[in-house]
């Protein structure tokens, strides 16, 4: 118990000093640049609070938690021998961690309305189809990504031709793509790899390297991010090139 409170204590101190300068620009803007006093500032500082306090459990959740419910599972599958069942799972955990991305629903749901006011859907039905569409259509392309991720650590492929093939995708897919699809496309890509998505394929990654001989977790064990912020971009935009 007091091994906790002494970490939670240090991350809360850690997340602190990340947010100290955030404070600290806008504090200067707001009081020297506009010399301007700083409207509802208890709220503002009750608010504070709470972004810290909610970072700090945030952090301390995924040390605790996620980080190592992640690397547990690469090493219960690696053990267990079946490509098959790892990369089912590798699929299913891209698929099921952006699903419930809050950005992505925030953007899918942003999307479907400016849709709406742009002529592309008319009605409720159309909206609510679209947003959703959208949202599974980079959620699929995410379970790819990290799929592709784990058999590329299995097979010792480098990381340099995929990323390149990737990039060359995605140019070849904006030529061709609707100008009111490719801003959400891009938009997408970084949306997919946040606060859920992150933790579980990165601590997927490392602990995957760790446990098969001849891999490095610093070289092979890092990079699926990287594969999952390309592939929704080139998903997205055929979903506007189809719909």
């Amino acid at each position: 118990m007091k091994k906790n409170f002494v970490v939670f204590s240090n991350n809360l101190l850690n997340s602190a000093k990340d947010l100290a300068p955030i404070v600290l620009v806008i504090a200067f803007f707001q009081l020297v640049v506009l010399q301007q006093s700083i409207p509802n500032f208890f709220d503002i500082m009750l608010g504070t609070g709470f972004v810290l306090l909610g970072l700090t459990l945030f952090i301390y959740g995924l040390n605790l938690g996620l980080f190592p419910i992640g690397e547990a599972l690469a090493f219960a599958f690696v053990k267990k021998g079946s490509l098959a069942w790892l990369l089912i799972f590798a699929f299913a955990l891209g698929f099921g961690t952006t699903v419930a991305e809050p950005a992505l629903i925030a953007v899918a749901n942003e999307a479907a309305n400016v849709a709406r006011l742009g002529g592309v859907i008319n009605t409720t039905a159309d909206l609510h189809t679209y947003a959703q569409t959208l949202r599974y259509t980079v959620a699929i392309s995410v379970g790819f990504s990290v799929l592709l991720g784990v058999l590329r650590i299995i097979k010792g492929w480098s990381l340099t031709p995929l990323i390149i093939g990737g990039y060359i995708l995605v140019i070849i897919a904006t030529i061709f793509a609707p100008n009111n699809i490719i801003g959400i496309a891009y938009d997408s890509g970084g949306v997919t790899t946040s606060t859920i998505t992150v933790p579980l394929v990165t601590a997927l990654g490392v602990g995957l390297a760790s446990s098969i001989r001849g891999r490095n977790p610093m070289i092979d064990g890092f990079g699926m991010i990287a594969i999952a912020s390309l592939l929704p971009i080139v998903a997205v935009m055929i979903f506007g090139m189809l719909w």
